[in-house]
C-alpha cells in the first residue's frame, strides 16, 4: 500500500463523501417524489459543493505530501497558497 497525501485526513474525507452521497441519495428521492424542480437545483448545487471540498481537501493534503523538500513551514504556506488559487477558480 502506498502512503498517499490524504492518509492522515482520511477519516475526514470519508465523512465528506458519505455525507454527499446521502445528498445525491436525497436527491434522487426528490425526482422520484416528482419535488418542485428549484428546490432540486438547490440541493444539487449543495452535493456539487460538497463534492467541491473534498477536492479541496485531497489537493491540499497532495501538495502538502508531494511538493519539493524545503521547510515544513514553506511546504504548508505554498500548498495554502495553491489551494486558495484553485479555490478562486472553482467558484462558480
Amino acid at each position: 500500500m502506498t502512503n498517499q497525501g490524504y492518509t492522515d485526513n482520511k477519516d475526514k474525507v470519508l465523512k465528506r463523501l458519505t455525507r454527499a452521497e446521502g445528498q445525491i441519495r436525497g436527491i434522487t428521492r426528490m425526482v422520484a417524489e416528482d419535488k418542485y424542480c428549484i428546490d432540486v437545483l438547490t440541493q444539487i448545487r449543495a452535493a456539487q459543493a460538497a463534492l467541491d471540498k473534498v477536492a479541496l481537501e485531497l489537493l491540499r493534503d497532495h501538495a502538502k505530501h508531494c511538493l519539493s523538500p524545503g521547510s515544513i513551514q514553506d511546504h504548508d504556506k505554498k500548498a495554502d497558497e495553491l489551494v486558495g488559487a484553485i479555490s478562486r477558480l472553482l467558484a462558480r
